[in-house]
């Protein structure tokens, strides 16, 4: 297998602008010996996340960029509010700089002032943070990165990619009882609702890939809104609207892993004025999925806030059609976040039309389900993973739906592992690429929380995750699993409680007319298209 099988190189990003594919003396538009570990759910992403941020000192950089950020929110426990670590990093004379979106309004169930009151938290400790709003019009910039760096102590360099924000409802672990500072959602959730996602720490190399999509943000000379309302509100809250110098960037950690990883991102045609970095917008990791997943042949494991879009999912619907021994899962939110009479049917609509589209194509080799903890409380499921083959994985802010595609701003790790894993079967794809092993590891470990399957230790406990690796196996443990979940709940929950939190996911029914006014909407408002026209009338990204 070469890499440029898997991954994009730099001609096909589809982006010259960017110095991204441009750092490296070997002309790849990736790098290689990294070590990347995915933090699954927020409680195991935040505990890291703390103690590496408590280790800065002076003279240190402390970069991020975030969708939403409460500066109340805590890591791990009383004194540990973001705003306070970030401010006592700044009081340490770490060079903080961040960049928040500045979001729609509060009342459209936004985060205008969270953003704004972090942001200045964070400014009168001595950093700067912007509120940035260069996007499309009803856009949002949604990468979730942090990026520490250790002048003189390289070895102490990470990055943070994934979809977790640093905010409420975050907090949440294994046992997904909720995080206590919650944000209200759906009311099947409940009053803390249980929260799924996934976080990568990356060492290594590609650390200096995240610090320069960082800058490239940074460095963006464009106002920070066109918006003449906006940039009154700034003013009279005296906001930073100038961002500052950075100190140069240092050089690249030295490698340290088997992890081979590729920066994919989302830049939208922005209007008016393009992005310097990406004039005509971005969309590798549209173009990073098209890639991969026509080379799927066994399994394809997709963990997606939302799954949705036609004109998105259309590739898995291909690959399925042309593959009959192609197999694909999903793991889905049971219900969308917003349950509004408005809301709702604008949210379900794309679903309904994208998954009725992978099942004309896969058949009943195509299986979606949902998450519910062991009270029966359905489980928010944000994470944002897909794994084929066990080869490609990839972790990050982007969602498979058309907005991550193409309209917002979206930052993703594309990972190919050099170890091979030498379990059964070593090459499910029968491509020669073999398993690989940080791929084929988070899946299983996802599949196994889902599954209530740990590790153990002892004769035959290596039986559960051997099996797990095959794709048949895991396809049949997902459906027996959900089957006796569900058939529990319709007797009446009598008996003990069957093991694992899967559920066979079935979306409702929307009627014709509902279908009618809901459609449009969708697709200016949910879920709209951000290429240039050109792309849109060749039905390419």
């Amino acid at each position: 297998m070469t890499r440029a099988e898997w991954l994009l190189t730099p001609g096909e990003r589809g982006n010259s602008a960017t110095r991204l594919d441009e750092r490296r003396q070997d002309g790849k538009a990736w790098s290689e010996g990294n070590q990347a570990h995915a933090l699954v759910h927020g409680a195991a992403y935040f505990t890291e996340l703390l103690k590496a941020v408590r280790a800065m000192r002076s003279g240190d950089l402390l970069l991020f960029t975030d969708w939403r950020g409460d500066r109340d929110e805590r890591l791990a426990g009383q004194g540990t509010e973001i705003g306070t670590v970030l401010r006592g990093a700044a009081g340490r004379h770490v060079v903080v700089k961040g960049l928040l979106w500045r979001s729609h309004l509060d009342s459209l169930r936004f985060s205008e002032k969270e953003n704004r009151r972090l942001g200045a938290e964070i400014e009168e400790a001595g950093g700067e943070c912007l509120l940035d709003m260069r996007v499309r019009p009803g856009g949002s910039h949604h990468q979730k990165m942090v990026v520490l760096r250790h002048p003189g102590r390289p070895e102490l360099d990470v990055a943070y990619v994934g979809g977790i924000d640093l905010c409420h409802n975050r907090n949440d672990d294994a046992t997904h009882s909720g995080d206590r500072q919650s944000l209200p959602l759906a009311s099947a959730y409940g009053p803390h609702p249980p929260w799924h996602d996934v976080q990568l720490a990356l060492r290594g190399p590609v650390v200096g890939d995240v610090e320069a999509v960082f800058r490239e943000r940074w460095q963006d000379p464009a106002p920070l809104s066109r918006s003449p309302a906006t940039r009154l509100r700034a003013l009279i809250h005296r906001e930073d609207t100038d961002a500052d110098s950075l100190p140069p960037q240092p050089p690249d950690p030295v490698p340290c892993g088997t992890h081979t990883v590729q920066l994919l991102r989302t830049y939208p045609n922005r209007l008016l004025r393009g992005y310097p970095f990406a004039p005509d917008g971005e969309r590798s990791i549209a173009r990073g999925y098209l890639k991969a997943v026509r080379r799927a042949r066994a399994l394809i494991y997709v963990e997606d806030q939302y799954l949705w879009s036609p004109r998105v999912v259309a590739c898995f619907a291909r690959a399925l059609a042309r593959h009959p021994g192609l197999l694909m899962i999903g793991v889905v939110p049971t219900f969308p976040d917003q349950d509004g009479r408005l809301t709702l049917p604008m949210n379900l609509v794309g679903r309904i039309t994208a998954l009725d589209e992978l099942r004309h194509a896969g058949g009943d080799r195509v299986a979606v389900y949902g998450l519910e903890n062991h009270a029966g409380t359905p489980v928010y499921v944000h994470a944002k993973v897909c794994v084929i083959d066990d080869v490609w994985a990839s972790v990050g802010s982007d969602n498979i739906n058309l907005r991550s595609w193409t309209h917002d701003s979206e930052l993703s790790c594309a990972v190919v592992d050099e170890t091979l894993d030498q379990r059964q079967p070593r090459d499910p794809g029968g491509l020669g690429d073999g398993a690989r092993v940080f791929a084929r590891e988070l899946r299983l470990g996802l599949m196994r929380e889902h599954l209530d399957a740990q590790v153990a230790s002892g004769q035959g406990a290596a039986a559960v995750p051997d099996a797990l690796c095959d794709p048949a196996s895991a396809f049949g443990a997902f459906e027996e699993a959900a089957a006796a979940l569900d058939a529990w709940h319709e007797a009446g929950r009598v008996g003990s409680r069957p093991a694992g939190r899967l559920r066979r996911y079935t979306p409702p029914d929307l009627s014709g007319a509902q279908r009618a006014w809901a459609t449009p909407l969708h697709h200016v408002l949910v879920d709209p298209d951000g290429r240039p026209l050109r792309l849109r009338r060749g039905h390419t990204f």
